[in-house]
């Protein structure tokens, strides 16, 4: 048999060559069997091999390629996570700020749940509902009268016909008009003046009478233009350019820089009082705070820009308002560093949380702050606008258990239950809160705000256990309420200073407002006894401060009733 045959491969890139075999004639096949394996055969393996080898490197090269895009593809989808997760999350802050000025301030129309379960009950009407019992008018017992008698004329008195006299003595019928009569006067002060009629030399030549003393010597304006100014803008947040031109309509023209230099003299009298409010005030047990920014336009070394910050300090009978150029800790650090036990009902700021590290101060979390967030999830997020009004009845119903606790007499029976029932309804909440926290599936914005009322719980919680304590923090933003609105209006403070009595003046009204005491007398008096007192602060202040006066006092200062109690 004859063979022949010519190989050409590639191997690691090699290329080799057979020649043609020799011819074998007349031989067997078995003899040379090794010979054509290792001619013929061995290459082609080796050839496959080598081929097999390329395929497996490339394999490893592709593999590892394939392992590396699949770590950035799951980078790019946690990545597109986050970004799509913060997108959710800027449409909802989105949302609530364009709620927060354009929407309606009421919230009860915040979601389908929040709601009348009657959706067939027509809405209600605004004002006195038809078929309910009036108050009829006021009655203004506490004002002057002053009589206006009118009559008939000489020829109505007689008979257009027959000309005879109408009869006198029927009656009188009569009818009441309210008004205001509000116009500018001067005071004309005349002192007789006497000549000396003897040779004495220690007697005057002209002996002139004295007059009577005044706040500001030397001011042509009495303490009643004074007292209009300060009331109209520290107690009804008037700015005092309109005050201007309100007085001008009563033909009084008071030049704004006069007004200004007049508040500036007038800030020394109200210090000794302030401070004395001040004093008072950390003597309680129990406050409430809060605070707001302010601007105050004048350079302060040190300070970039003019926001300053408005605190308010409340306790039971007083009311102390700081201005400060920052909103740090240091605020209310200052104000109760010597007091040695209390609770203070506050907002979430990290502030607080700082001055009662030491054990001193309590905190008193505000329950009005928790339903915010959930408000602000609903709105926010549509979505989950069922889940967050149901954590909203969830503390209203808090709120009606708190009331009904209150409405019972203490150590009574009724009491009794209603603070378990009260307890129930935290133990409740606590593991709803702790369960939907366990939830894989948890959106992030029902988890940041669940986490927050976990962190603020045992805050949150102290009202269960001090039935004295409200539950919220309203109060100290209501009494930021009128300040904000004159901030609104008169836009801060020009001065230092200006600032400085703006915390003074809001401080003294509304102390006298808890004690129902009338600002405007209280003024009255005030700037007398400054004025008899040679122009200076009176040593004794008991008489001007609610708690240290006597009830003769408080009657004298009390405010005027608006109208009659039966009425």
């Amino acid at each position: 048999m004859i063979f022949q045959c010519e190989i050409k491969y590639n191997a690691f890139g090699s290329e080799r060559q057979h020649q043609p075999l020799s011819l074998l004639e007349g031989v067997p096949l078995a003899e040379h069997r090794s010979t054509i394996i290792d001619i013929v055969i061995d290459p082609v393996n080796r050839l496959f091999e080598c081929e097999d080898c390329d395929l497996k490197k490339e394999n490893n090269i592709l593999r590892s390629e394939l392992a590396y895009w699949k770590s950035m593809h799951q980078k790019a989808k946690e990545r597109e996570s986050l970004y799509i997760l913060e997108r959710k999350t800027l449409q909802a802050r989105i949302k609530q700020l364009g709620d927060m000025v354009f929407a309606q301030s009421s919230e009860k129309n915040v979601g389908k749940s929040g709601e009348s379960s009657d959706n067939n009950k027509p809405k209600r009407k605004r004002g006195k509902q038809k078929g309910t019992p009036g108050h009829g008018r006021r009655k203004h017992k506490n004002l002057p009268v002053i009589n206006e008698d009118y009559d008939l004329s000489e020829d109505e008195k007689n008979c257009p016909f027959c000309h005879l006299p109408f009869l006198p003595g029927f009656g009188i019928e009569e009818s009441e008009v309210v008004e205001v009569d509000v116009k500018a006067h001067i005071r004309r002060i005349r002192r007789k003046r006497y000549i000396r009629g003897c040779a004495c030399a220690n007697v005057p030549a002209v002996i002139t009478a004295k007059g009577p003393a005044k706040l500001i010597p030397r001011s042509v304006y009495g303490d009643s233009i004074w007292i209009e100014i300060l009331l109209d803008k520290y107690y009804t947040f008037r700015p005092t350019h309109r005050l201007i031109q309100s007085l001008e309509l009563s033909g009084l023209d008071i030049p704004a820089g006069t007004i200004t230099d007049g508040l500036k003299r007038l800030l020394p009298f109200f210090k000794p009082v302030y401070e004395a409010i001040i004093i008072h005030n950390r003597t309680a047990s129990h406050w409430h705070a809060d605070e707001t920014r302010w601007m105050v336009f004048s350079p302060v070394e040190g300070k970039i820009g003019y926001r300053w910050y408005l605190w308010v300090f409340e306790s039971a009978d007083s009311v102390v308002f700081i201005m400060d150029k920052t909103r740090s800790s240091t605020v209310p650090d200052k104000h109760f560093k010597e007091v040695v036990q209390g609770f203070l009902s506050v907002d979430r700021y990290a502030a607080y949380k700082v001055i009662a590290k030491d054990g001193r101060i309590v905190l008193v979390f505000c329950w009005a702050h928790v339903r915010r967030d959930f408000i602000v999830v609903a709105k926010g997020y549509p979505i989950l606008e069922e889940w967050a009004m149901d954590w909203v009845q969830d503390i209203g119903a808090l709120y009606q258990l708190n009331e009904k606790r209150l409405e019972t007499e203490i150590d009574s029976s009724e009491r009794i239950q209603a603070q378990l029932n009260l307890e129930n309804a935290m133990v409740d909440m606590a593991q709803k809160r702790d369960e939907q926290l366990q939830q894989s599936t948890l959106h992030p914005a029902c988890e940041k705000v669940l986490k927050s009322l976990g962190n603020h719980w045992n805050g949150l919680t102290l009202f269960v256990d001090h039935p004295e304590l409200p539950m919220d923090n309203n109060s100290a933003e209501r009494k930021l309420r009128g300040p904000v609105t004159g901030r609104k209006n008169f836009y801060g403070s020009g001065a230092e200073w200006s600032g400085t009595l703006s915390a003074i003046m809001f401080t003294i009204f509304q102390t006298l407002s808890l004690w129902n005491i009338n600002p405007k007398t209280w003024l009255q008096f005030f700037f007398r006894a400054c004025a008899e007192n040679g122009s200076s602060v009176p040593d004794d202040l008991s008489h001007f401060l609610p708690w240290a006066m006597d009830e003769e006092m408080k009657q004298i200062l009390k405010l005027p009733p608006c109208f009659d109690d039966t009425s």
